[in-house]
This record gives C-alpha cells, sequence and structure tokens, in this order.
C-alpha cells in the first residue's frame, strides 16, 4: 500500500464494504458474539511479524487481513452483546473516526483544528445547557460569561475524573500546584466508587487512605445520612474535606446515589460535589429518565461519557463545571512553543486538559446527533431503559432465576438459583458461557454474593434473545452441575 490517493481510495473502499458487511452480519446476530484464540495463535493468523517487518499489505491481501481481524473482534452490534458498558456505536461516528484518522487535526491548539475545535466548544455548551448550568443566548456563544459552566472532552472517563478533582484541589488549596499537595486534604466517596477516583488520588500525591468510605446500602447506594458523621470524624481529625463525590450511576448496579440530598450536605458545609455521571448522565436527555439525576445541578463538576449512552466511540468524555473559573484552575503550565501572546480567532482548549495532543473527540458525538437529533438518542436511552425493565420481568419471573434489585437503568443483575447460590458456580456460569461465545455477559459481586450482570447496550436486543440467554445458562448449568456431579 502506498501512501497516495489512488491506494487510500482503493483500500477505503475494501475496508468500508468489509465493515458494511460485519455490521450486517452483527446485527443479524448470525455470527458469535466473540471468537477468542489464544494470542500466539492470532498473532499467527494475522501474519503480524510478515507486515510488520516486510510492509506491503495492498487491495488484495487486506481483504484476507480484514477477514482475519474483524472474526476475532468483540461483536458489539450483536443482539446477545449485553456485556460491559461500551457504547454499540451510531455508523456515524464511525465515519467521523474515518475522518479524523486521516486528516489528523490534533484540535486543543485552536489553529490545528479550528472546525472540530468549534465542534467540541459548541457541544460542550449543549451538554452544559441539559445540566442548567450554560447562560449564552445562543449555543454558539463562545465569549466568557459571569456565572457560566465550563468544560472539555477528554480521552476517557478516568482522564475526566482527574480533571475535575485537580480543579477541586485548586479551589481549596490554590498553591498545591507549586508547593504540592497538603497532606490534611481528603475526600469523602462512596463505596461503590469507580477505580478511577482511586487512581486520581494517588496521582494527585495523597494515597488510597484519603480516600474516607461513605457507607452504602445493601444496593450499594450511598446513604446521605453517613456522611455528616464522616465529616464531622475528619474535622476532628484536623483534615480538610477536598471533595464528595458520588455515582450517577453505579457501575455494577447502575442505581443511582442520591445527589439531591448530597448536594444539599455539600452546600451547608461548603464542599465541592463531584458527580462521576459517566453512564448515568445521559438520563438528562430523556423527559421520562432523568428525574433520577435529580439534583446534579447541585454539583461542581460532572463527567458525562459520551462512548457510553450517546452511541459515540472510544473515547469521548466531558468533565463539566459548574462555573467556568474553577476549571480554569486545574492546571497551570508553561510551554513557550504552545502558551504565548497571540492574535487568536478562536479558543484554545490545551490549557484544561491532560491531553496536550488531542483528538478531535467532540465531532464524533457531533456525527451521531446530526444522524439522529436529540429525539433520536432520547428515544434510544428510553428503549434501552424499559428493555432492561421487561427483561428483568422475565428473568425473575422464572423459578430458577432471581434479582437483587429493580433496574433503574439499562444495567441488571441476577443470578441461577436452582443448583445453589455458590459464587463460583455463578461465576464458573459466566466464563463458560462467554467461552461458548453465544452471549457475551459480565458478572459482578456485592455483599459478597456473585450475581451475573448485563448491561442493554444495544437497542436490537429483545425479548427473545433474553429467553435465549436463560435457556443457555440452563444448559450450561446443567452441564456444570453433571460435570461437577461425575
Amino acid at each position: 500500500m502506498r501512501n497516495n490517493t489512488t491506494d487510500f481510495k482503493e483500500i477505503a473502499g475494501i475496508v468500508t464494504d468489509k465493515l458494511g458487511h460485519y455490521l450486517d452480519e452483527s446485527q443479524k446476530g448470525t455470527l458469535k458474539t466473540l471468537v477468542q484464540k489464544p494470542a500466539e495463535a492470532l498473532a499467527k493468523d494475522m501474519q503480524l511479524e510478515k507486515w510488520v517487518k516486510q510492509g506491503g499489505l495492498n487491495a488484495k491481501s487486506v481483504e484476507i487481513f480484514m477477514d482475519t481481524y474483524l472474526k476475532n473482534t468483540q461483536h458489539l452490534h450483536h443482539p446477545h452483546y449485553i456485556g460491559h458498558q461500551v457504547a454499540v456505536t451510531h455508523v456515524a461516528s464511525g465515519i467521523a473516526d474515518f475522518i479524523h484518522g486521516t486528516i489528523n487535526n490534533p484540535m486543543a491548539i485552536y489553529e490545528m483544528g479550528p472546525a472540530a475545535a468549534t465542534i467540541e466548544k459548541f457541544l460542550v455548551n449543549w451538554m452544559l445547557e441539559k445540566i442548567g448550568w450554560f447562560k449564552g443566548s445562543h449555543l454558539g456563544d463562545f465569549s466568557k460569561i459571569e456565572s457560566n459552566g465550563g468544560g472539555v472532552l477528554t480521552h476517557g472517563g478516568s482522564l475526566a475524573n482527574l480533571t475535575a478533582l485537580c480543579a477541586a484541589r485548586a479551589k481549596i488549596a490554590p498553591e498545591s500546584w507549586t508547593k504540592g499537595t497538603p497532606q490534611d486534604l481528603v475526600i469523602l466517596a462512596s463505596e461503590e466508587a469507580h477505580y478511577s477516583i482511586a487512581r486520581t488520588i494517588s496521582i494527585i500525591g495523597l494515597g488510597k487512605e484519603a480516600i474516607i468510605p461513605v457507607a452504602v446500602d445493601n444496593l450499594k447506594v450511598m446513604k446521605h445520612e453517613a456522611l455528616l458523621p464522616a465529616y464531622q470524624k475528619m474535622m476532628t481529625q484536623g483534615k480538610r474535606v477536598m471533595a464528595v463525590v458520588a455515582n450517577a450511576c453505579t457501575t455494577a448496579t447502575g442505581l443511582h446515589d442520591p445527589l439531591e440530598e448530597i448536594g444539599a450536605f455539600c452546600q451547608a458545609h461548603n464542599l465541592w460535589f463531584h458527580v462521576d455521571g459517566a453512564h448515568g448522565a445521559s438520563a438528562l436527555l430523556s423527559n421520562k429518565e432523568k428525574h433520577l439525576l435529580k439534583g446534579i445541578e447541585l454539583a461542581d463538576s460532572i463527567i458525562w461519557d459520551a462512548h457510553k449512552m450517546m452511541r459515540t466511540s472510544s473515547l469521548c468524555a466531558a468533565v463539566l463545571f459548574k462555573d467556568f473559573r474553577t476549571m480554569e484552575a486545574a492546571f497551570q503550565q508553561k510551554g513557550s512553543y504552545l502558551f504565548h501572546e497571540k492574535e487568536e480567532v478562536g479558543f484554545d482548549l490545551l490549557p484544561y486538559a491532560v491531553e496536550c495532543t488531542k483528538a478531535a473527540l467532540g465531532t464524533k458525538l457531533f456525527w451521531v446527533l446530526a444522524a439522529e437529533g436529540e429525539k433520536g438518542l432520547e428515544t434510544y436511552i428510553n428503549n434501552t431503559y424499559k428493555n432492561t425493565r421487561s427483561f428483568y420481568d422475565l428473568i425473575n419471573t422464572h423459578p430458577d432465576f432471581e434479582c437483587p434489585y429493580l433496574p433503574e437503568s439499562n444495567i441488571l443483575c441476577f443470578r441461577y438459583t436452582k443448583f445453589g447460590l455458590d459464587n463460583e458456580f455463578q461465576l464458573a456460569l459466566r466464563n463458560t458461557i462467554v467461552e461458548r461465545g453465544n452471549f457475551y455477559i459480565t458478572s459482578t459481586e456485592f455483599n459478597d454474593v456473585r450475581y451475573l450482570r448485563i448491561t442493554v447496550m444495544n437497542d436490537l436486543t429483545r425479548e427473545e434473545h433474553i429467553m435465549g440467554l436463560i435457556d443457555e445458562i440452563i444448559k450450561v448449568a446443567h452441564g456444570i452441575q453433571d460435570s461437577n456431579y461425575h
């Protein structure tokens, strides 16, 4: 393959045809959801050593490579993919990826990608408006407005959480950027806080012990009444609470912390309130489901992943602030080749993000919205949430299954009970199902109980598919039971 437009057009056409066939077959459910081969065998099948050392991939050989590669992928568009919280992407998002991969505009500096930077800024305003933090007259108003919100897109929720908590640190300890993080700082976080919170706290120099866990109920939802004793205990120990972190929703169960009550507590004690809304914040787009996020406007910062419930390919996560000035304090840096006086037509996003070279993340979400509109995304969210509750009824009424809670979002936990409640048996069920490749599900554990777990990311997943999953679980369970018995 030569680096010219002739080969580009020919190869791109072949790849497009292969991807189109892949999507068709995946959506029809005619393929296995997942085929896993040992990595060494797969490296041989894809001829990696040959291509890396010799090159020469061309229009003829790329067909063989694509067939091998696509066969050995996770088929997220398959109705039987009900696993992790990863978007079943809209085809429009893939087109945006294709465009960026070709033109490569690292748009954190405006002059390196004016169109992409403008789209990102516009979409940040759109997301701020959904929360109630945008004060401009129209979404294309990019001026600095008193008490306006702010935000930036990042390569994932982990970086978004890091950015938000760096801003929280700057608020309570402005000298921390130059003098280091004061060791009297702590955060109050749900016992079910995402692991990226612990990573962030260690990265900024506090260590895991600076996370003070706030008690949760038996479904892993934060007990807001547990905040006051935890806060008072820290005060008696001479600690300063840098932030309170809540989930909307929890990764394991898809249930939501009581944001309104937590927000009121934070306001009463002048504490930074951060909401990890990576998955659940998209309910803001649904008139039926946004009640789950009541009180989210009380937060000081929020993260919201488009690559979960807004049908956007990885990665595209927003970190949003009630006050744009707090965002501007998160990072303080110098770089003469980047930060200098200049006549600027637009705006640089680089000062507000961890990344220096930042992809055109917003274009992926824009293309989805341009294809479906707000109403299309609302319908998608409504359908996946509604379907999950329907699947709950289907599973929970079966005599050999039980669910620990009525789902609030599109995440559902359950377990097979006929042969006992042993955690290892549930895990063996999941592992065998994934190995067979007909369905892809996950597993989680809370209250020392192991559950099977599904996340309904595909709006093509219907009741007949869940009936098939039930049959698969029963078949696998009997096989495991018979094997153990003999």
